[in-house]
């Protein structure tokens, strides 16, 4: 929610805002809430990295892990300043997630191993490049939303073929949080006159990193849990002191 406030950051030179108000609490944080609601994100991500480690998961869940935190990291910088430069550091970044996700979830059933890491790798560094030239609006949610959308088919199939009550649980938390983000981010969107109004603004689009926060955990840890059952891991789900599921693995001794 623009101000037309000069701070230690300058202009606002970003193409988005949301619905918070500029510069409330210092002048070296554009968007308060929305920049500290990031952090849940990166302590999620830190687990699951820890936990990929220590079990010494593959490596490209120990990448997506990162990649979480990067995006989270890039998210704060973006809210905190509300630069065009500051906005490709989220941007590009959901994208790179995105493309990643979509190697791990087909990757296992691809017969030319080397063809898709390259493909995936070309497009992501293809759209950088583009993204730092041409300034997306509505483009950029478009093909956002694509790729979501192209993972979906092979999230649906790995979770109709798990017989496994808790890592079928984790696939429902991620629906419901992905819902219920998008709820809060479509409302800050589209009713922002409206809330600006009230007494206390909910701040809908902090509470949509709060929730994708978890969402991309469980999303990675149901992924953990699929790709160990296919590698013969015999995982489980676990709950770190009785609340936050995590995968744990018994890989045969050859391995």
């Amino acid at each position: 929610m623009a101000e037309g406030i000069s701070s230690f950051w300058g202009p606002v030179t970003s193409t988005i805002e949301c619905c918070e108000k500029n510069y409330a609490y210092s002048s070296y944080i554009a968007e308060f809430y929305n920049t500290i609601s990031n952090i849940p994100s990166i302590l999620l991500a830190l687990i699951g990295l820890v936990n990929a480690l220590r079990q010494r998961f593959e490596k490209r869940f120990s990448v997506l892990h990162v990649s979480n935190m990067i995006l989270a990291i890039g998210s704060m910088l973006y809210h905190a300043t509300l630069q065009r430069v500051q906005q490709q550091s989220d941007e590009t970044p959901m994208v790179w997630e995105m493309l990643l996700y979509m190697y791990i979830l087909y990757s296992p059933d691809w017969h030319y191993r080397g063809t898709m890491p390259t493909f995936l790798f070309l497009y992501g560094a293809a759209f950088a490049v583009f993204h730092s030239v041409v300034r997306f609006g509505i483009g950029f949610k478009v093909h956002y939303v694509i790729l979501c959308l192209l993972c979906i088919p092979r999230m649906y199939k790995y979770y109709i073929h798990t017989q496994d009550v808790s890592a079928k649980q984790l696939a429902k938390y991620y629906v419901a949080t992905l819902f219920l983000g998008s709820l809060c981010w479509f409302c800050d969107r589209v009713f922002c006159k409206e809330v600006s109004g009230w007494l206390i603004n909910p701040q809908g689009h902090a509470l949509w990193h709060v929730f994708m926060g978890f969402n991309s955990y469980f999303a990675n840890t149901f992924l953990m849990f699929c790709r160990a059952q296919q590698r013969g891991w015999a995982p489980k789900i676990v709950r770190f002191m009785g609340i936050l599921p995590y995968v744990k693995i018994e890989k045969p001794k050859s391995q």
